[in-house]
């Protein structure tokens, strides 16, 4: 379990060092940006996928009992949710999911709601659905995100909203929503008759000092309204395997979700994916636990950088996720020419705070799941930019 030593990713096909060219017009900036980790896979996730390619036909494939088992164990152990099988669909991912809970449940002109700032890819499910994104800012207390329940109601009651899609832990603001503050926004969400769509897929990256709870697991009757996304992609630095699932206790929820994907073919995955995601979870939980001491350990690095380095720099500390959310609007720079910002003068790729939602907009994410000598890299070109652009 080395997290710091530097795996060469160039020239693989990855879409984090690969595409810096075309994305961010300079190849040989840092890639700080899109949420995957610099980290080797685990050894015995590997392992598996090794064995499973030994086996030398790779035909059709249907989850075993021993793939549900991995999933039902974990989600016991680590969010105190209590699954049966037949509660478990899978998908290709996240974004596949959400767009077939749409897809089942509303139809075209019909509103979404999502936070403020929040993960870019729910509006572009939304709008590609044909549905009315409906948007509530999120309000800033001692520097972290809290919900505006004022603003939510209004929202909820004067419009056609027919969902929410929850974020949880928050992503970029590193949130981990509190038993209260969940139950509050649910018991919103029931009194107006608005489905629930809870994605939890950051939700085994936490920092010791929060609990992350599942929010269905907070009142029975909660399983009726909500339907929880997870994967072990995230955690455990599997995007590529393409592996998801949804947890739906409510039958006719599960059944219309499921008819929706099946309609797109999304109701399967892959037998990389299956063999993955149940090595991850019953082999790779030392692994899991290092990778959260490294994580922390990268995440006070970088607060103790822009404490230090960037003090007039406010930002959030995450308290999950390695995902850093910092306030860029000292540099005097127009939103619209921030990522260019820190590209020609840092050669450091980072994401724009626009693409999570207007009040977002003054912000960039930082990833800072990678060697430490490359947060320390990452860091002093980020700090070039403000040394540069705040003169």
């Amino acid at each position: 379990m080395d997290f710091n030593t530097m795996t060469n990713r160039k020239q693989t096909g990855s879409v984090k060092w690969d595409m810096m060219g075309e994305l961010f017009g300079d190849e040989e900036c840092l890639p700080m940006w899109v949420a995957d980790m610099d980290f080797e896979n685990a050894t015995s996730i590997k392992e598996a996928l090794k064995e499973l390619i030994d086996q030398t036909i790779l035909g059709y494939d249907f989850p075993k009992d021993s793939l549900f088992e991995s999933i039902i164990n974990w989600q016991a152990d680590f969010h105190g949710m209590d699954i049966s099988k037949e509660e478990i669909l899978f998908s290709p991912g996240v974004l596949p999911s959400i767009s077939s809970i749409i897809q089942a449940f509303t139809k075209p002109g019909d509103g979404v709601l999502i936070h403020d700032p929040v993960y870019g890819a729910f509006s572009d499910m939304v709008l590609k659905n044909d549905l009315n994104i409906i948007r509530s800012t999120l309000l800033i207390e001692d520097n972290r995100y809290v919900m505006d329940y004022d603003d939510m109601e209004k929202q909820l009651k004067n419009q056609s909203v027919k969902q929410f899609i929850l974020c949880n832990p928050h992503n970029p603001g590193g949130r981990v929503w509190t038993r209260e503050e969940l139950k509050k926004v649910i018991d919103l969400c029931i009194k107006h008759n608005v489905l629930i769509i809870s994605d939890e897929i950051h939700s085994d990256l936490v920092f010791s000092e929060h609990t992350c709870v599942s929010a269905v697991t907070i009142d029975e009757r909660y399983k009726d309204w909500v339907i929880t996304l997870h994967s072990a992609t995230k955690t455990f630095n599997l995007a590529g395997i393409k592996a998801s699932f949804l947890i739906i206790y409510n039958e006719e929820l599960r059944h219309k979700t499921n008819q929706s994907l099946e309609k797109a073919q999304s109701h399967t995955i892959n037998s990389f994916g299956m063999c993955a995601t149940e090595a991850a979870f019953n082999t790779a939980r030392d692994w899991h636990k290092a990778l959260l001491v490294q994580l922390d350990h990268n995440r006070q690095l970088v607060k103790t950088f822009f404490d230090k380095q960037l003090p007039h720099v406010s930002y959030m500390v995450p308290e999950a996720t390695y995902l850093f959310w910092f306030d860029a609007s000292s540099l005097g720079v127009n939103h619209t020419e921030l990522t260019k910002a820190f590209v020609t003068t840092g050669k450091v790729a980072l994401n724009a705070g626009s693409s999570y939602g207007p009040s977002g907009s003054s912000y960039m994410r930082l990833n800072f799941a990678m060697p430490q000598s490359l947060v320390e890299d990452g860091l002093n070109r980020v700090k070039k930019v403000f040394d540069t652009h705040s003169a």
